[in-house]
This record gives C-alpha cells, structure tokens and sequence, in this order.
C-alpha cells in the first residue's frame, strides 16, 4: 500500500507540473528598474515633443 501511494503521489505531481508548462502564462514579463526609467524617460520626450509641433 504504502509503496503504490508512493508511486501514485509521484505520478501525480509530475502531471501537475507538466500541465502547469503547457498553462498559458498571465504574469507580465519582468523589465528591470533600470529598462522602466529608460521607458519613461523615452515617453516623456516623446508627449515633450509632440505639442511643439502641432
């Protein structure tokens, strides 16, 4: 019994894991602080720019 419970909590948590890999993915990509500064600091030239030229 106690070998087959074993075996079956072994089996169950290698198909918990495969099914978790094929799950799709909803947490967003990391961007480091470093990447978000350099993000912010391209918008803001950017909305910076834009009333000029209208």
């Amino acid at each position: 019994m106690n070998r087959q419970k074993k075996i079956k909590q072994l089996l169950k948590a290698h198909a918990k894991k495969a099914s978790a890999k094929l799950a799709p993915k909803n947490k967003p990509k990391y961007i480091s602080k470093a990447d978000r500064l350099k993000l912010a600091a391209e918008s803001s030239e950017e909305s910076a720019t834009i009333p000029e030229t209208e």
